[in-house]
């Protein structure tokens, strides 16, 4: 990027937030009081798309009205820069006591996805702002994605839609409650694990447990697969890899003295090495099939492949600290630290240049934060503000760089 953009970064940035401060926070609130599941966030969507309309843009639903996108038109011979949200909540019961709590029992934004899809339309009003002024070098364009917490995620829903059509580098925040709030953290390679989803259903004549020995055990069966299955894994793959099996539910019988008929155990599947990710579709189902097969139980297996892991390019991740830096301040960028935790923006970084970075959202000098994914998560609101502003400024830099 010339010196001459690169000055020009951190003013553009503040005139352009002028007075947007207070909105964001209320669009936030509004978002995180009305959640919705994957691929339903028709009320959201809409939300954003009444937005930017009334900014004098064009955004583009998808057909069942769940996810947009939307160009900020500026030099149109200039370059095209993405930034990415999701607008999906969690089912989980919201637990705080404010103001702006869920108003639907069982469904919250215990991930921050609130906070990114508030930060993303910020950046894009404020861009917006200095294309309707002619200082804006090239198009961005904002992407509200669907559907990540789940498997399948809304990303690939996104790409089929002409998402990344054009695009030259793309940029996203997701919320980290182990960073204060005013700074960010980014790292160049890999940033997050991919993830798939494992469920075994094994089935059996049931009987009773004074007689193990002539039916299915079906419980037993399943205890062994819970605990040797990450055991056996982790003897078949290099440990740098990082392939980690965790179950998250366990479910067989009724009653205490009767052996079931029926038991399921479902879990994710974790690993941070591109290579043995793409094996692992066909390794973990072997291994379990070779601990079911001694208990005689009827088994199905079904492996979802989910997202890969993400990698940030390293003039991408380069790009993102010195648009942080510029806007926020010397000691305002941390580095990010690798993430089991998986995102689906990896099927963007894997098709172009691009990187993810933490928003940090802890309250300054606070202990520790709630985590995500749980139901009394929340965020210091500053940190609203300071996503929009890195965002605008990442695009600005990317725009810049690429003359």
């Amino acid at each position: 990027m010339t010196g001459t953009v690169a000055d020009g970064v951190p003013a553009a940035v503040r005139e352009a937030f002028e007075g947007l401060g207070p909105e964001l926070v209320a669009v936030r609130r509004d978002i995180h009081a009305h959640p919705e599941r994957a691929w339903t966030e028709v009320r959201t969507t809409r939300l954003v798309a009444d937005r930017l309309a009334a900014a004098g843009l064009s955004p583009r639903k998808l057909a069942d009205g769940a996810g947009l996108l939307c160009d900020v038109p500026g030099d149109r011979d200039g370059p095209l820069v993405a930034l990415r949200a999701d607008l999906d909540a969690l089912p989980i019961d919201d637990e705080k006591d404010v103001p702006y709590r869920s108003t639907h029992p069982g469904l919250a934004h215990a991930c921050g996805h609130d906070v990114h899809t508030t930060v993303v339309l910020g950046a894009g009003l404020m861009l917006a702002r200095l294309a309707d002024a002619g200082r804006l070098p090239g198009r961005v364009r904002l992407v509200f994605q669907p559907a990540e917490e789940v498997l399948p995620g809304g990303a690939l829903r996104m790409l089929e839609a002409g998402a990344l059509e054009d695009v030259d580098r793309v940029f996203a925040l997701h919320c980290d409650p182990r960073v204060d709030a005013g700074k960010v953290a980014v790292r160049v390679g890999p940033i997050t694990a991919a993830t798939d989803q494992v469920t075994v259903r094994l089935t059996g004549p049931g009987g009773h447990t004074a007689r193990p020995q002539l039916t299915v055990d079906l419980v037993a069966a399943l205890a062994d697969v819970v605990v040797r299955g990450p055991a056996v894994l982790s003897r078949r793959v290099d440990p740098r890899a990082g392939l980690s099996l965790v179950w998250g539910r366990i479910v067989a019988g009724t009653a205490d003295n009767v052996i079931p008929e029926r038991g399921e155990a479902g879990g994710s599947v974790r690993v941070l090495d591109r290579a043995v990710w793409a094996q692992a579709k066909d390794l973990v189902p072997e291994v379990l099939r070779e601990l079911i097969v001694p208990y005689r139980a009827g088994y199905e297996i079904d492996y979802v492949q989910g997202v890969p892991p993400g990698v940030n390019e390293a003039t991408s991740a380069e790009l993102f600290e010195a648009a942080a830096s510029s806007v926020l301040g010397p000691g305002s960028v941390e580095a990010a630290e690798q993430s089991m935790g998986a995102e689906d923006f990896a099927w963007f970084l894997e098709r172009l240049p691009g990187a993810l970075g933490r928003l940090g959202v802890r309250p300054p000098g606070a202990a520790e934060a709630p985590d995500l994914h749980r139901g009394n998560f929340d965020v210091d609101e500053t940190a609203i503000s300071v996503g929009a502003r890195v965002l605008c400024a990442s695009a600005l830099m990317a725009l810049g760089h690429a003359e």
